[in-house]
């Protein structure tokens, strides 16, 4: 099946960064949110990532424009019916995206994909709220999607073999590095990264040193590019929450238990860069 319109549903960090990448790569673009606000800021996210670009020369004036033009915004998800392939990016709440799930199989072309960008979420558990499993994959981006080669891509026990191909194809089309995982809570990405996370909360609830000292020992002392505690600020507390919630629930092993410290500032509304205030402080 020739894919020429992508809908991404989700208009934030990730659903724009994915709405940005396929329209890069020559794609008409649906970008759905629930109001046009949120429409709105995730195009103007996308037009600052493109300008950023053309000032450092990576990027021609022209070929910005051409790519923005790609990108239509709606607040219909009867619009997506216009696609050949979808990307879910919604809220980590897996009772959205049920619902999403189920209203894109009723709107959709039968042949249509409906993928994905859950980060822990059984793609079976998703798959089964529709009449076409075979055609539900996971596509799991990372965060940010221009920047980040890696594309997890999750097949359910029900996804056909042709489904995978061509997500595997999609995510090279967009410049990506695609890698397969099965299909368990927290896939590869998230079931190594967010038990380090949150084990580094731990480190700081206890007092075995500050937000600081915990991210200088995992940058200079693993050569990580970015303390854990700063990266969990950068992702949002909420999702990291919400993944170790599915690793807990889906393993039931004390290891996945979240941190309390964690639980308490989502509690908060201290759920990182986004709101101002995470583990650090952003103005």
């Amino acid at each position: 099946m020739k894919i020429e319109t992508l809908g991404v549903i989700g208009a934030g960090q990730m659903g724009s960064g994915i709405a940005q990448v396929a329209a890069a790569s020559g794609l008409r673009v649906v970008l759905n949110d629930i109001e046009q606000g949120l429409v709105d800021k995730g195009r103007k996210s996308i037009e600052g990532n493109l300008a950023r670009s053309v000032e450092k020369g990576k990027l021609a004036a022209g070929e910005k424009e051409a790519i923005l033009g790609r990108i239509r915004g709606t607040v219909r998800l009867e619009d997506l019916a216009a696609a050949d392939f979808v990307v879910e990016a919604a809220t980590e709440r897996q009772e959205i995206k049920f619902q999403i799930f189920r209203e894109l199989d009723r709107l959709c072309r039968p042949e249509v994909i409906l993928a994905t960008n859950t980060s822990s979420i059984p793609i079976g558990r998703i798959a089964a709220q529709t009449r076409r499993p075979d055609k539900v994959i996971g596509m799991h981006f990372m965060n940010p999607v221009p920047v980040m080669k890696l594309v997890e891509v999750i097949p359910g026990l029900s996804t056909s073999e042709e489904t995978l191909k061509t997500t595997w194809a999609l995510a090279e089309k967009f410049g990506k590095t695609p890698a397969r995982a099965n299909d368990y809570p927290g896939f590869i990405a998230n079931r190594i990264l967010l038990p380090m996370i949150n084990e580094a909360v731990y480190c700081l609830y206890h007092g075995v040193g500050t937000r600081e000292d915990i991210d200088t020992v995992m940058r200079l002392g693993m050569n990580h590019p970015m303390g854990p505690l700063a990266l969990a600020d950068l992702i949002g507390l909420d999702t990291c929450l919400a993944i170790m919630e599915t690793l807990y629930d889906g393993f039931k092993d004390s290891k996945y238990r979240p941190c309390p410290l964690l639980r308490k500032y989502v509690e908060a509304g201290w759920l990182g860069r986004k709101t101002g205030r995470g583990f650090y402080e952003y103005r």
